[in-house]
């Protein structure tokens, strides 16, 4: 079971019978994490702010651990805690060679946005990822021609990380500089592209994004995201916003000759470590 949340420093705990001290630090460290994440949500925090709002935040934290009606409790009471469970915090960006050592029942709190911790079950990932409902008429014909041509799925992230000065400064934007030299980069390896534009400020991208050379085909429809997602890895090749969205839409893509192109510099802050956050074989820009 994985539960997103903010970095917190690592640690064990093991839980003995229900009303052990172990079993006792369990339960609140579960807590944290959860409380973490729902006060991430409500303030636009950042994970650069999370080991500090956890510090200064003790009382917001106690509030929502009150409220029996809260996103927090609910969300609790759905965990299903095996026998001896392992509690394993993510510390960074970078890969933990620690993960390699860990085994049992586990609660895995982080983000883990490196394919070396799952690579090994990249088949297994990808089938459980795919949506069981079968795709619109409007978008089964997308993806007929996403399949049929060499199309390329572009992504532009804007929302919080325009509209949050915590988050912008954290994120920031990438340029349309980015985006164009991105896909000269694609188009000298995999040749013509058609290019399919998803963002979650679709009409930014069409009054400001242009290509030249290339005719733009947004991606305006969907009301679910996960629609998006589906036809994003439905794409033979992928340039990244410095969004996990696209990192996934481009990875849940299983074609071995894709070209992807992510930014260099995925966060603001060039000292955060992100060698491990993108697989081998896509190119940084």
């Amino acid at each position: 079971m994985t539960v997103v949340a903010g970095h917190k420093p690592w640690r064990e705990i093991r839980r003995g019978d229900a009303e052990s001290p172990e079993s006792v630090a369990l339960r609140e460290a579960i807590d944290n994490a959860l409380a973490l994440a729902e006060i991430r949500a409500q303030r636009g925090l950042t994970q650069v702010d999370v080991a500090r709002v956890m510090q200064t935040s003790q009382a917001s934290v106690s509030k929502l651990e009150r409220r029996g009606d809260s996103p927090l409790n609910r969300l609790r009471k759905k965990i299903r805690l095996t026998a001896s469970p392992v509690v394993f915090y993510e510390t960074s960006q970078a890969f933990d060679a620690r993960f390699k050592a860990i085994s049992g029942d586990l609660l895995l709190v982080g983000y883990w946005q490196s394919e070396k911790y799952f690579a090994a079950f990249a088949d297994e990932i990808r089938s459980e990822f795919g949506l069981r409902d079968s795709p619109s008429d409007r978008n089964r014909e997308l993806i007929e021609q996403m399949r049929a041509t060499s199309s390329l799925s572009l992504h532009v992230r804007r929302g919080d990380y325009v509209s949050s000065e915590t988050t912008n400064r954290f994120h920031g934007v990438m340029p349309i500089a980015y985006y164009r030299d991105a896909v000269r980069a694609v188009t000298e390896r995999a040749g013509p592209v058609e290019i399919f534009v998803f963002s979650d400020d679709i009409d930014w991208c069409k009054r400001e994004l242009e290509i030249s050379g290339h005719r733009l085909h947004y991606v305006d429809h969907n009301i679910q995201s996960s629609e998006d997602m589906r036809l994003m890895s439905s794409c033979r090749h992928h340039i990244l916003a410095n969004s996990s969205f696209s990192w996934w839409g481009a990875w849940l893509n299983p074609d071995l000759g894709k070209v992807v192109v992510a930014p260099a510099r995925w966060f603001h802050d060039p000292s955060i470590d992100t060698s491990d956050l993108l697989p081998g074989g896509w190119l940084r820009l």
